[in-house]
């Protein structure tokens, strides 16, 4: 009996990951149906609609994660996918939950739990770990996730090299943990071990735990530093097409804003380093970050902008982010100039920009409506900004434009302490050679306070002229999809945000003088420029610098 084609009857799941077989990591540009979205819509199929009970000598306890959860299998080449147990669903390995149980034990802990070394003979330790599995049928949705490779686009160079790639994880999972004993404990004592537990998880489960995967929605022991935050912009799309708030946005951009500001104090390759210790990453071998992250959404409005052909999903939404100590420190000093160090990062990234799509660009529809018109645009911009007494206290650092020149200069000493601690010694006349490093002689950082959202000046002229012709006075005078805008295909060397201004004002009901955080109508609005030597860039930063003279003009702020 002859079957045509008989390689595409075996499932997905079973296929060699080669061209024309599957390639689950591919993401093929305007295809009907992806590989990936196959695969995982077969893998659902065929699970079981439910797990078994909980057996009955075993301890369990859930958690909920905030975001996206990956556990590598391992099992195909160049695919990350999740690893497949009982009655085919997905779960967290008792091998790999014991892993990190035993990193948060202490050493008579660890002992007594995991096991020891006597004489040269392994004693096994009291406890068995059972692995994590999703309590319900919820992780069967939005399997499939994008994955897009950004930094050397954003910051190094104008060539975009390579592209999205697709990668099987769960979206929010509800996950029960399970442990048992070979000996009978006590009810406190089982309190101990899933304490112990818990703060294993705060360091995150799975992989990519530094970008904002396997994160709990509670931590306990690590957290260097917590805000809330509330932010509107374009959220990504997945490939059916819907939208998702996707939280590694916050350390893309804090990460990019570390190499500028190290890549302003020294050279490219150890600038590369010091953030890849930070953040993690590979330069000749894999490099595990001192920093993880996660990000809990508190409140979310998700949307859509546009019609027809041209709707995109937007967010809209509150949040509490934290960054977390994910690897041991040498000593107190290095912890305390690392808490200062992503404080400041976190206040840099919030002053000048935003987070995820168009980050360089304020939400036009908050403060160029008019753009719209047109219902057939793209959304252009997002807008950030801190949330919470706490927040608009300690973390608004700028509320004056006479603050910003000190700012910077804060935040950039705040990183030249961090490179001493390294035994680094900075030498800003060798610096990276990048497009937007952050040093006086690459940049230049302009602003102007604006009464209102209707104030925006330099909003309008990433559209249209910012000097109009007058025959035999001026020429005209624009910058729009120059070198320094940007244009299809192209980053653009220059930034324009709206900062909120927050006032402090005295709190007549606290004798202690605690101020009150007071938010205004008013913005600081700034541009951020890389010039060029383009004849746009050298024009427009001569009539900034002539409209220095006027009431209201931009003011060379660094």
């Amino acid at each position: 009996m002859n079957i045509p084609e008989p390689a595409k009857k075996v499932p997905m799941l079973f296929r060699a990951q080669v061209g024309g077989r599957c390639q689950v990591q591919r993401l093929v540009p305007n295809a009907d149906e992806q590989d990936a979205t196959l695969w995982a819509s077969e893998w659902v199929e065929k699970t079981y609609p439910q797990l078994r009970e909980t057996a009955e000598f075993m301890q369990t306890r859930t958690y909920n994660l905030t975001w996206r959860f990956i556990t590598n299998s391992g099992q195909d080449d160049g695919v990350i996918r999740p690893v497949i147990g009982a009655r085919g669903w997905p779960y967290y390995p008792g091998s790999s939950m014991k892993g990190i149980f035993r990193r948060a034990c202490t050493p008579e802990q660890r002992d007594r739990y995991c096991g020891k070394s006597v004489n040269g003979d392994f004693q096994p330790g009291i406890l068995r770990f059972h692995g994590g599995y999703p309590t319900d049928t919820a992780w069967t949705e939005d399997l499939v996730d994008i994955v897009h490779p950004q930094q050397d686009w954003q910051v190094k160079s104008n060539h975009k090299d390579g592209g999205a790639f697709i990668q099987i994880s769960l979206s929010q999972p509800e996950l029960k943990f399970g442990i048992s004993s070979n000996q009978v404990l006590e009810d406190t004592e089982w309190e101990t071990i899933w304490q112990i537990w818990e703060k294993a998880l705060s360091t995150g489960i799975g992989s990519r735990v530094c970008a904002g995967y396997g994160q709990p929605e509670k931590h306990t022991g690590n957290v260097l530093y917590k805000t809330r935050l509330k932010g509107q912009g374009q959220a990504a799309k997945l490939i059916d097409g819907t939208g998702e708030f996707r939280a590694n946005i916050f350390r893309a951009g804090i990460r990019g804003h570390a190499l500028r500001i190290f890549g302003g104090l020294t050279d490219a390759k150890t600038a590369d380093g010091i953030v890849n210790q930070l953040f993690g990453g590979i330069q000749g071998e894999a490099v595990i970050g001192l920093l993880g992250m996660s990000f809990r959404v508190l409140k979310n409005h998700p949307g859509s902008f546009g019609r027809g052909g041209y709707i995109q999903p937007t967010y809209n939404l509150e949040g509490e982010l934290t960054w977390l100590l994910a690897k041991n420190l040498p000593n107190s000093e290095q912890e305390q100039a690392l808490k200062k160090l992503i404080a400041a990062l976190t206040r840099f990234a919030m002053v000048f920009g935003g987070f995820g799509k168009s980050w360089r660009r304020a939400d036009h529809r908050l403060f160029y409506e008019e753009y719209y018109e047109d219902e057939y645009k793209s959304l252009i911009g997002c807008h950030w900004q801190w949330l919470g007494e706490r927040s608009l206290i300690q973390d608004v650092q700028v509320r004056k434009l006479e603050q910003v020149a000190g700012f910077i200069k804060k935040v950039r000493q705040i990183a030249q302490d961090w490179l001493v601690l390294q035994g680094i010694t900075t030498n800003t006349r060798k610096i990276a050679p990048w497009r937007e490093a952050w040093h006086q002689d690459k940049v230049q950082v302009w602003g102007r306070e604006a009464v209102n959202a209707e104030d925006s000046q330099a909003i309008f002229w990433l559209h249209g002229a910012y000097q109009e012709e007058i025959r035999g006075v001026q020429p005209k005078g624009s910058i729009y999809k120059s070198s320094l805008t940007g244009k299809m295909g192209q980053i653009g060397r220059l930034w324009h945000r709206m900062y909120p201004v927050v006032r402090l004002v005295k709190n007549p009901q606290d004798p202690n003088g605690k101020p009150l955080a007071k938010p205004t109508l008013k913005y600081l609005e700034f541009l951020t420029i890389f010039p060029d030597n383009s004849s746009e860039s050298r024009d427009f930063l001569r009539f900034l610098d002539a409209e220095q003279s006027r009431e209201n003009g931009f003011k060379k702020l660094w």
